[in-house]
């Protein structure tokens, strides 16, 4: 996928969970999303964060937090989540046509938008049709990033990914069968998407998250 293909999908997610957020009221951006210990507001926030980060910024963000990822996204949240919905909402549409990104491959924008947006939109009952070639995207950068990075790369060595809305399998082993937006969820760590999946290969998929 070209790096111009690439932005235009992003930049069509983020606008498409703006509007989505838009129609929510406070009591909803309390509700908790698939981010453990995150609130609808915290996984906005750290959006805001993702859209804003540069190389440059990122090395130097992970060094501030001691080289602990989590209490590097933690930080990101605390600056970015505003007083009240509304304005980091206004952050995040601020931030939505930006195009700098982490030292990482650029796909993992496509993973950040689409496993974050479904982590806001599945507990609020919100569905999206993600266009699918950013959804395999996003699924085959996941099964080649190690977990160390947030990824499956080790997991495929031992479980067969197939997609049943996609000319898309990936690894060895025990199939676990479903659309490949529940397989990327389920490799990116998200319990609530076994649910949607099937074959003997969901056992080994539900020891991963």
């Amino acid at each position: 996928m070209e790096k111009d293909d690439v932005w235009d999908l992003v930049h069509a997610e983020r606008a498409a969970l703006i509007e989505d957020l838009a129609g929510l009221d406070d009591d909803r951006w309390r509700e908790h999303s698939l981010c453990e210990g995150w609130t609808v507001h915290d996984v906005a926030a750290h959006l805001v964060d993702t859209a804003r980060t540069t190389r440059l910024g990122f090395v130097v963000a992970l060094a501030r937090a001691r080289f602990d990822f989590d209490r590097q996204n933690a930080l990101g949240v605390e600056r970015e989540r505003g007083d009240t919905p509304e304005e980091t909402l206004r952050r995040l549409r601020r931030a939505a046509p930006r195009t700098s990104a982490p030292p990482a491959p650029l796909v993992s924008r496509l993973v950040e938008e689409i496993v974050h947006g479904e982590d806001i939109r599945r507990p609020l009952g919100l569905t999206r049709a993600y266009p699918q070639r950013a959804v395999e995207a996003a699924l085959r950068l996941q099964t080649r990033t190690p977990a160390s990075f947030g990824g499956a790369k080790e997991l495929v060595d031992r479980v067969r990914l197939t997609a049943t809305d996609a000319d898309l399998a990936i690894g060895t082993g025990p199939e676990a069968v479903g659309p490949a937006l529940g397989l990327l969820l389920a490799v990116s760590g998200r319990r609530v998407a076994l649910d949607d999946l099937a074959g003997s290969g969901v056992e080994a998929l539900a020891g991963h998250v």
